[in-house]
């Protein structure tokens, strides 16, 4: 799906919310500014409004309570898995309860269960965005 706007990127992150479930993992896929965060911003204001959405970069996990808790993970910065098991953050992605969104899934992608579904962000020529979920 081509995206002109930030506006029509939320409708199609608030749509995807519809689908989501317990225990699903999102992983999401694009370059710096592809729009990333602004998709998971859109998905927490369908699930838990009453959250304020920033990027994880720095703390590596935010997370948002709601009808359901949200796990929002960038691993823009942690080198590898390892890093990410020691962390404690594994038992995330089997948490049955909430549901986990994954910036820089690449850095753990042998830890991703197959369930997981991908969303790929890229830059268009004219400015837009082309969103594939798979």
């Amino acid at each position: 799906m081509l995206t002109k706007s930030e506006a029509e990127t939320g409708k199609i992150a608030r749509l995807f919310a519809k689908s989501l479930q317990p225990g699903d993992i999102v992983a999401l896929h694009g370059d710096l500014g592809a729009g990333k965060t602004t998709f998971v911003r859109a998905v927490v204001e369908e699930i838990a409004p009453e959250n304020f959405v920033q990027s994880p970069t720095f703390t590596y996990l935010n997370i948002y309570e709601g009808k359901l808790p949200l796990y929002h993970f960038d691993l823009y910065r942690i080198a590898n898995q390892e890093i990410f098991v020691q962390m404690g953050f594994l038992d995330y992605l089997f948490e049955n309860e909430g549901i986990c969104f994954i910036e820089w899934p690449q850095r753990i992608s042998s830890l991703l269960p197959e369930k997981t579904k991908h969303v790929v962000l890229t830059h268009e020529e004219n400015g837009g965005r082309m969103i594939d979920v798979q």
